[in-house]
C-alpha cells in the first residue's frame, strides 16, 4: 500500500452552516431542528490529485476516509470523438465508470457503485467489530459485496429477490458478507424497509445511504476525474439519477472545484434523468414542489417493474431535504428528463456502436437525455459537457467467465415480523 494518512476536514450542516467534528460515522447535525445534510470541508483546498496506482484513492485529498483498501479503480474520463461527432457536440466528455482495460477503467463490478462502496469502507473503523448494513436494487449490493468481501469487512446486504440475478462474481466471496432478501414483487423501498429491521440489533449499524458524507463524496470523483482531465469544469452535466445522490455530489463537488480556483468558476447544469414510468422526482419538480408527491404503494411497484433500470426505482429519494436534489437543481439551474425504455435501448445500442461498449440500462436513459436535449436545441454545440456513464463493460467482463452469485440466508415477506428478522440476522454472524 502507498503512504497514506488520514484526510483531514470538518463537517457542516447544509441547513444552518454549523460546523463541528466528525466523530467516525456521523450522518447527520444533532443539533439541527430540520432535515438536513451535511458536507466535508476539507483542509486541503485544492486537490493534488495521486499518481493512477493509487486506484480511488488518488483523489483522497477530498475523501473522508481513515485509510486506503486494496483493489480500486478511479473513473476514467475521455474526450469523445464518434459520439460527439454523431450528436454535433465539439467538446463532449465521457466519465467512464466501469470495465474496459482498453481505455484504463478497472472496475470489475462494472458500476460506479464501487466509487461509493470503496470509500464508505475506508471511512469506517478498522477495528470496528459491528456488522456495516447496506439497503440496494442491484448494483450497490454487488459493489460493496466485492469490496468487503476483499477486505474482510463485516457486511450485511438487503435486496429485493427480483433483483438478486444482479449479483453475479468472478469468485465466491469471503462468507464474512451475508445477504437477505424481500420476497418476490418488493423493490428497493421494501428491501429498505427489512434492513432497517436489521439494524434494531445492536449488531449492525447503518451505511447512511446519502446522508453519509463517504457515499457522496466517493460518487463525486465522477466531477474530480471529469474536470482535472478537461482542465475546467463542465457547463452540462448528465446522468441518471434514483435517489439523485450522485447529481447532489456532483454540485457539491462543483463548489469544492470553484473554490479551488484552478479550474473555473461555472456551475454545472444539473441534467438529470429517470425512466418512465417510474418519475416520481421529475413530477415533483414538473410541480416545483419541494417535497414529493403522493405514489401510490401498488403502482409504484407496478412502474418499477416496468422499467429496465432498476436501479433507479428509489420510492424515498434526499430530494427535498436540505441540500438533497431540489437544492442541488435550483442552485445549478439544471433539469429533470424522462427517458423511456425504448429510447433507452436505442441509446445503449448507439453507445455500443459508437463508442465501443457495452452500456448499463440507467447510462442509457442519462444517453438518451443528452441525444434529446441536443436534438430539442437545449445544449450550444461549442458547450463543454459531461456525460456520466455509471455502469459499463459487464459484457465485456463476463466473456468466457463462469460467474458466481450470491444466495440470500433468508427471504422474508413484505411484512416481516421485526423480532424474526432480528433474530434470524444475529445468527448469521454470531
Amino acid at each position: 500500500m502507498k503512504e497514506f494518512k488520514p484526510t483531514d476536514y470538518t463537517l457542516e450542516c447544509v441547513a444552518t452552516g454549523r460546523e463541528f467534528a466528525d466523530e467516525g460515522w456521523t450522518l447527520s447535525d444533532r443539533e439541527c431542528k430540520k432535515p438536513s445534510l451535511v458536507r466535508t470541508k476539507y483542509a486541503v483546498k485544492q486537490i493534488d490529485v495521486k499518481p493512477d496506482s493509487f486506484g480511488l484513492y488518488k483523489f483522497c485529498d477530498w475523501l473522508p476516509v481513515k485509510r486506503m483498501l486494496k483493489g480500486s479503480s478511479a473513473p476514467v474520463t475521455y474526450k469523445s470523438k464518434n459520439l460527439a461527432a454523431h450528436l454535433g457536440l465539439k467538446n463532449l466528455y465521457i466519465t467512464f465508470n466501469g470495465y474496459n482495460p482498453a481505455i484504463g477503467a478497472n472496475m470489475t463490478t462494472c458500476s460506479f457503485k464501487e466509487t461509493e462502496a470503496y470509500s464508505v469502507c475506508a471511512r469506517a473503523d478498522e477495528n470496528c467489530d459491528k456488522v456495516l448494513v447496506v439497503a440496494s436494487a442491484g448494483n450497490t449490493a454487488r459493489a460493496f459485496a466485492k469490496v468487503c468481501s476483499d477486505n474482510n469487512i463485516k457486511l450485511l446486504l438487503s435486496v429485493p429477490a427480483d433483483n438478486l440475478d444482479a449479483l453475479w462474481f468472478e469468485k465466491p466471496l469471503n462468507p464474512c458478507v451475508k445477504l437477505i432478501s424481500c420476497e418476490k414483487g418488493g423493490d428497493y423501498f421494501d428491501a429498505i424497509h427489512l434492513s432497517d429491521l436489521a439494524l434494531r440489533s445492536p449488531m449492525f449499524y447503518a451505511e447512511g445511504g446519502a446522508k453519509n458524507v463517504a457515499r457522496r463524496d466517493g460518487m463525486a470523483t465522477t466531477v474530480l476525474s471529469a474536470v482535472t482531465t478537461i482542465g475546467r469544469i463542465p457547463d452540462y452535466y448528465f446522468q441518471a439519477v434514483g435517489s439523485g445522490t450522485g447529481a447532489i455530489a456532483a454540485w457539491e463537488a462543483n463548489m469544492r472545484l470553484i473554490e479551488d480556483g484552478r479550474f473555473g468558476s461555472n456551475t454545472m447544469k444539473l441534467m438529470v434523468s429517470q425512466n418512465a414510468p417510474f418519475v416520481p422526482m421529475y413530477d415533483a419538480w414538473r410541480a416545483d414542489s419541494r417535497e414529493m408527491l403522493p405514489y401510490d404503494e401498488n403502482k409504484a411497484r407496478r412502474d418499477v417493474e416496468i422499467i429496465d433500470a432498476k436501479v433507479l426505482s428509489n420510492r424515498k429519494p434526499p430530494y427535498g431535504i436540505c441540500g438533497g436534489l431540489y437544492d442541488a437543481l435550483k442552485a445549478t439551474g439544471g433539469d429533470v428528463l424522462v427517458a423511456t425504455n425504448a429510447q433507452a435501448r436505442k441509446a445503449k445500442q448507439l453507445f455500443h456502436e459508437l463508442e465501443g461498449i457495452d452500456i448499463y440500462s440507467a447510462a442509457g436513459v442519462a444517453t438518451a437525455s443528452l441525444v434529446k436535449a441536443v436534438a430539442d436545441g437545449r445544449i450550444d454545440p461549442e458547450a463543454t459537457v459531461m456525460l456520466n456513464i455509471t455502469g459499463a463493460g459487464e459484457e465485456l467482463f463476463k466473456r468466457d467467465k463462469e460467474l458466481w452469485y450470491l444466495k440470500p440466508s433468508h427471504v422474508f415477506s413484505l411484512t416481516p415480523d421485526a423480532d424474526d428478522v432480528v433474530a434470524k440476522v444475529e445468527a448469521l454472524f454470531a
